[in-house]
């Protein structure tokens, strides 16, 4: 396997390799190293750095950690000026060789192994549709005297009277009109054309892109894969978009609600789970699904409120799951309608038998969500847990005595965090996640927590200055 990294630096004549991991914030991290220096014994051994400078990792008595390169994940950086290859990186504790249990990174390796030894099942396939935001200008302030934000881009919808040099054409979607449109309404796509094209270049499997519904939002289609390599595949998937958007003079955004009074930013998450080749999701049960796959929407919403410590852990996430705006806040599975949090796509085709979690968004950290999605499932086909009667019905419409009764989501980020403190040993079963790991997790976001608890907001001054 090391030979083919070396194989690929010797073709195209590679300057350095860029070795990549993942914080438990989900932000992508890394190092350049000279390429004269990657060969067999450094691919075997590893490559050393200082954990402690990383959030919610090591303290400085014991900062020693090792990066292990994954070759298989190699590809040429579209974007340096100097030939570079990148590998995505696993990390281990340097003097056992063991998985670093906070790394995200090898929790999903451990949730794809642990699926093994399960028996249930010997792949997880994720396909995530993770939505963004694009602007042309982004200011933003948090100081003693000055908390504010402002964004603006020119097709954006509140800018219909706004002045230009050269005019103001006067073509944009407007607030929850952005589906799908064509040019000049749609003005970003030859920009998503270039972001999808550099994504094949690279390797990645892809398939379409649109306009989204809100005003500057937008979507690329990735092609489902197993759950690591998917993960890999979404921190390529943002920085591709970071960066040709940077290209183009515009600044791409994943937060879940960057603007008010329009819809929010979601990454959905089409999963299913395959045993000897088979898709063990398709039966003949409520839309043509069979037990385990109905055990398996039974365990995510059982464990929805903790899991959105993981698949929703900013405080802006909650910004977005709340009713009226397409936002899956409610409970409920269906294979109609896409108001409740969990949905079951229509295919003819027993293989693309999946089943769609909508509540999770693109702030989270691709590899601890997809694989606490995964025990979440788990444990609710070891516990042949059913998820009652499927909600055909439009949830956002019923009376409210019966909305009333059906169970949500959490309302914000503490609540979340409160739900996994008293809901998380599905995630501590074969050791994929460690309490350790969920403690150190928790602290980042507790911090997180108070920093937007205890800041003034603008609202605040409309509401109360004069009280």
């Amino acid at each position: 396997m090391a030979n083919s990294l070396i194989k690929l630096i010797k073709d195209e004549e590679v300057e350095y390799v860029d070795v990549r991991f993942t914080d438990p914030r989900g932000k992508l991290q890394h190092v350049t190293v000279v390429a004269d220096l990657v060969d067999e014994d450094f691919i075997e051994e590893g490559f050393m750095f200082d954990g402690s400078s990383i959030a919610g990792w090591k303290s400085i008595e014991a900062s020693d950690m090792k990066l292990m390169l994954d070759v298989d994940s190699a590809y040429i950086d579209p974007f340096y000026a100097e030939k570079t290859v990148c590998v995505h990186c696993s990390v281990v504790e340097p003097d056992t060789g063991e998985a670093y249990d906070r790394d995200p990174r090898g929790t999903a390796e451990k949730a794809e192994a642990y699926l093994v030894s399960s028996g249930i099942g010997d792949a997880f396939y994720c396909g995530p549709e993770a939505e963004f935001f694009l602007f042309d200008d982004v200011k933003y302030s948090n100081t003693m005297n000055k908390v504010s934000f402002e964004v603006d881009a020119a097709d954006a919808s509140w800018n219909t009277d706004a002045d230009y040099e050269m005019g103001n054409m006067g073509h944009r979607p407007g607030i929850k009109g952005g589906y799908f449109p064509v040019n000049p309404t749609d003005s970003a796509q030859d920009l998503r054309s270039e972001m999808l094209s550099t994504m094949k270049r690279m390797g990645m499997k892809v398939d379409k892109h649109h306009h989204e519904v809100a005003s500057c939002q937008h979507e690329l289609g990735l092609i489902f894969g197993t759950l690591t390599k998917q993960a890999d595949e979404i921190q390529k998937y943002k920085y591709v978009i970071h960066n040709v958007a940077h290209a183009y003079g515009k600044s791409a955004t994943f937060m879940p609600k960057p603007i008010a009074g329009d819809n929010g930013t979601g990454m959905h998450v089409n999963m299913s789970i395959w045993k000897d080749g088979k898709p063990l999701f398709a039966g003949d049960q409520y839309a043509d699904l069979s037990n385990e796959a109905l055990y398996f929407i039974g365990g995510i919403l059982k464990h929805a409120k903790a899991l959105n410590a993981f698949t929703n852990p900013a405080t802006n996430s909650y910004k977005r799951l709340i009713p009226g705006f397409e936002a899956p806040v409610l409970r409920a599975y269906s294979a109609r309608n896409r108001s409740g949090c969990v949905r079951i796509p229509w295919t003819e085709s027993p293989k693309a038998k999946r089943v769609e979690a909508r509540f999770p968004d693109p702030a989270a950290n691709p590899y601890l969500c997809f694989a606490a999605l995964l025990m979440a499932g788990l444990d609710g086909i070891k516990n042949k847990t059913h998820p009652g009667e499927p909600s055909d019905k439009d949830l956002y419409d019923l009376p409210a005595e019966e909305l009333a009764a059906i169970p949500t989501v959490c309302g914000s980020l503490r609540e979340a965090l409160d739900e996994l403190e008293k809901d998380h040993n599905f995630l501590l079963a074969g050791d994929v996640f460690t309490r350790d790991q969920i403690e150190g997790y928790m602290a980042l976001k507790w911090d997180e927590v108070y920093a937007y608890e205890h800041t003034p907001h603008p609202v605040e001054y409309q509401m109360y200055y004069s009280c």
